[in-house]
């Protein structure tokens, strides 16, 4: 009998192992198609993500310009462009092809619970990225060009020249930064349900947690304060918010 069993357990295992390694490798095979697609449309990626800088300063009267220093720099940052594009936009499909993966061993009840935190994942994750290219770029380069000066104060003028390659790995990191960070309701809400914290206790800790969400804002983000407060209010009204669907979750809890 004790045969039979592990001959079943070694069978389970190696069945899961491979329906795991069938979703990775068509996860794979998505993230390969897209970066080929991204990198073909590489240019109109380019246009979209500068558009923020070129309208912050389309008015200042200066011919602004994005310039590359080494002969690849273009070359490695339309590369950088496809993979970030990639990975944006197929985010959901690996996160389906997860749900595809554990969805067969979860009861009904489980998977209702489930569903609604995958889709909004993707959900929180571009409301993240869109705060970032509408709201806090614009400003922060604004912000920055003050720092401009002209031959009426200085004999040598500071004007920006940006690279291209710093450029866009600046608002490439921004947008990931705050789409992870604005996963927030979602692991607090998962926390919730599997009994680790409480409406309470997040109310207890909001002081901590306020001082924790700028520590982190300062470091995901670049030494200026628009972009500090910029991610540290909407993680504290993301963080009011998982307060009540943490509460939402106890109601229903009690009520069952």
């Amino acid at each position: 009998m004790n045969d039979i069993k592990n001959k079943e357990k070694d069978s389970n295992f190696i069945t899961h192992l491979t329906e795991l390694r069938s979703r990775l490798v068509k996860s794979i095979i998505y993230l390969f198609i897209l970066f080929v697609i991204s990198y073909t449309f590489a240019e109109n990626i380019y246009n979209f993500l500068v558009h923020p800088y070129a309208e912050a300063v389309k008015d200042d009267g200066t011919n602004r310009r994005l310039i590359f220093t080494a002969l690849h720099e273009t070359f490695v940052t339309y590369l950088k462009l496809a993979f970030f594009t990639a990975f944006f936009f197929g985010s959901p499909i690996i996160i389906t092809q997860l749900w595809k993966f554990i969805a067969p061993g979860l009861y009904k009840n489980e998977k209702s619970a489930l569903l609604p935190y995958l889709v909004a994942t993707p959900i929180l994750f571009l409301l993240g990225g869109m705060l970032v290219y509408y709201l806090v770029m614009p400003l922060a380069i604004k912000f920055f060009l003050t720092f401009e000066t002209t031959t009426q104060f200085s004999d040598l003028p500071i004007q920006l020249e940006a690279k291209v390659n710093e450029y866009l790995s600046l608002i490439m990191r921004l947008i990931f930064a705050f789409g992870l960070s604005f996963q927030l309701p979602v692991l607090l809400n998962l926390l919730a349900r599997v009994g680790i914290v409480d409406s309470e206790y997040l109310k207890k800790r909001r002081k901590y947690v306020i001082v924790i969400i700028f520590a982190v804002a300062a470091i995901l983000t670049p030494p200026d304060p628009i972009t500090q407060i910029g991610l540290g209010i909407p993680l504290l009204i993301l963080y009011e918010l998982s307060i009540l669907s943490v509460k939402i979750i106890e109601k229903k809890k009690d009520n069952a």
